[in-house]
């Protein structure tokens, strides 16, 4: 089991948990909840030994394998499986001993290997990893492709199959749905509740706690709490809880001002002076209840768009797509004045290509879009933190928005967001994806759109704001159309939904149950036709509609890496001749006599190599970012 005692821990001057206790029992899925900053993230560095407790003792099976996902990932050429196979690291250490003893001729050592290999059936983990890689989105193709090929969020998805891999007694997952798409975080949900060993998991998704967790801890007021049951419940238990605990306060503080009555009343007079300062005493030695209070730092909502033109925009026969890969065909969509609408459908299969086009980041290939003249659209996608201004406060950010308004109407405007005092004037580049994010949608509400496109808001937001979101949404006047992952969030701010699917748009007869009914029944059921299929595709079809997506993307992405790839080939070379004409302008024999033609002939190659370094490293910056839009691309 996992036992806190007494724990004390800090980072840097903060005192994160303060005589803390807490005990986890082998086979717990325990769920930890708390504000950011509360020491989350602390707690799981130090079950990692990554960080050490200042005073108390925290303790954990000394055999226990513990595993987590990487942050990081290098950009290696080997392929996705092996990099997978890594997480195992018993049968990784096995293969190398058996390596060993195979050089060495070593008959006794080569026997015992192969009987720890079977102990572990380490025979059937190239299958075990081709599974939990197909679950997490990647086929059979991109199982063979090597890991730098991929996208940072692609490369994230390879660090959670790769713990997902190691044969664990204690799994350590902080916010794994963040780069999910809903399909994955539903396989991902069935695959941990069959999870053997004891689960530790930070997450905002409340839905995905609730699936999966049968206890959580809450991190708050430097101590940590354990209560039985998953999310929900424990907020019951939360509120009732607070509820007595208010009970009790409002109770005390009568209690002390009949006390401080009494003493202001009779301490001045001799006869009642002792009884007085009996009273004082009493004062002292009571043990203050705390008023039960849960308030939440984000208060905010969406004004009424001044115009709501009916429709807001209409696709005529439109198809979109990259390049001359179409990825979308012959849409014909209407978005009414105060749709809300869902977007559905697997990765790959057009979501977020949708929404540019919507957005108009992307234009038609084919047909047109018709916008209302007074289409006010408000875009939310997570290349939008990457358009603010690292050096500039969310003050400023607001100030060039509204740059007649008051400082104090943006202070409070910003306040809701929770950027309150020196919040609002810290620069935006050290911020943590949560706070950048809670910006980008400040600056949306403030402009107060008629259509609002949200592509996954809720990554890196935490509870209580995504609460204050969903909250915000429903009161929202104007109409919405979302791709999330956040189910919660799904069924609170929708009312329809459509399903990106086979290069169409569509809509999806049945609510968020019977899709995920439906998703679930094609992954367990590979063969048969879903029988909760209510648009009729079997798994046949959903095949071939991902390797259509795959065949789509991929005309795209070859040429461009061929292009990276001969842009390379070149920056290389003249690297290498700068390095060496800089190499010889540096040097004393350049400028002696017998070297003057040499010297002419130096200077002006270096005018020419410099030019066509400049230009090359454009042009490389303008493919790889093209590569980089393409692969994030659904």
């Amino acid at each position: 089991m996992i036992q806190l005692k007494n724990l004390n821990l800090r980072r840097g001057l903060k005192e994160l948990l303060l005589g803390a206790n807490l005990t986890l029992n082998p086979g717990y899925k325990t769920g930890l909840t708390g504000a950011n900053g509360a020491g989350k993230s602390s707690l799981f560095a130090l079950l990692m030994g990554e960080l050490h407790a200042d005073s108390g003792d925290a303790l954990l099976p000394p055999h226990w394998t513990i595993a987590h996902v990487a942050q990081e990932t290098p950009a290696l050429e080997r392929s996705a499986l092996d990099y997978v196979l890594d997480g195992d690291h018993e049968l990784r250490q096995l293969e190398q001993e058996l390596q060993d003893a195979e050089e060495r001729h070593d008959g006794n050592a080569i026997g015992h290997l192969h009987g720890e290999l079977a102990r572990i059936d380490a025979y059937a983990a190239p299958a075990r990893a081709g599974k939990l890689l197909t679950g997490l989105g990647f086929d059979v193709d991109a199982q063979q492709r090597s890991v730098a090929s991929f996208s940072g969020g692609w490369r994230m998805r390879l660090n959670l199959a790769q713990a997902l891999m190691c044969r664990s007694d204690l799994l350590l997952l902080d916010e794994p749905t963040n780069h999910l798409d809903l399909e994955t975080v539903l396989w991902l949900e069935d695959w941990l509740q069959g999870y053997p060993g004891t689960l530790l998991m930070i997450s905002h998704d409340r839905d995905f706690l609730d699936s999966v967790c049968d206890h959580i801890v809450e991190v708050a007021n430097q101590d940590l709490t354990l209560y039985t049951g998953n999310y929900s419940q424990f907020e019951v238990m939360r509120a009732e809880k607070m509820a007595r605990q208010q009970g009790e306060y409002e109770k005390q503080q009568r209690q002390i001002a009949h006390l401080e009555s009494f003493v202001n009343r009779f301490k001045a007079k001799a006869s009642k002076a002792r009884q007085a300062q009996s009273r004082v005493k009493a004062l002292e030695k009571l043990e203050r209840i705390a008023p039960a209070h849960v308030a939440s730092p984000f208060d905010f909502h969406f004004d009424s768009p001044d115009n709501l033109p009916n429709p807001l925009l209409k696709l005529e026969q439109a198809d979109v797509g990259y390049g001359s890969a179409t990825i979308l065909s012959g849409l014909n969509l209407s978005v009414e004045a105060g749709a809300r609408i869902g977007l559905l459908g697997v990765n790959g299969a057009g979501k977020s290509t949708l929404v540019k086009l919507l957005s108009g980041d992307l234009a038609p290939l084919r047909g047109e879009i018709v916008n209302a003249q007074t289409l006010k659209i408000g875009y939310f996608a997570q290349h939008t933190l990457e358009t603010l201004r690292e050096d500039e406060t969310p003050l400023q950010h607001m100030q060039r928005l509204a740059p007649t308004t008051r400082e104090l109407e943006l202070r409070s405007f910003l306040g809701g967001f929770n950027f309150r005092g020196d919040a609002a004037t810290d620069p935006v580049g050290p911020m943590s994806g949560g706070e950048k994010a809670r910006l980008a949608l400040a600056m949306i509400v403030w402009q107060k759109p008629n259509l609002l496109l949200l592509d996954e808001p809720t990554n890196h937001l935490d509870l209580e704001m995504r609460h204050a979101l969903t909250m915000a949404l429903q009161d929202f006047s104007g109409a919405l159309i979302v791709v999330s992952h956040d189910r919660s969030l799904l069924e609170a701010t929708t009312d329809i939904f459509w399903l990106v699917s086979h290069g169409k748009v569509q809509p999806f007869d049945g609510d968020l149950e019977d899709y995920r009914q439906w998703r679930l029944t094609l992954l367990a059921d590979a063969g048969k036709p879903s029988s909760g299929d209510a648009q009729g595709l079997n798994r046949k079809e959903q095949k071939r509609q991902e390797a259509e997506a795959r065949q789509r993307l991929s005309q795209l992405r070859k040429p461009l890496q061929n292009k990276l790839n001969k842009l390379e080939k070149e920056l290389d070379q003249l690297s290498a001749a700068k390095a060496e004409l800089d190499g010889f302008m540096a040097s004393a024999d350049a400028y002696g006599d017998a070297n003057r033609q040499r010297l002419a002939d130096a200077v002006r190659r270096q005018g020419e190599v410099a030019t066509r370094l400049a230009e090359v490293e454009e042009a490389w910056l303008e493919a790889q970012a093209e590569l980089e839009t393409l692969e994030q691309a659904e």
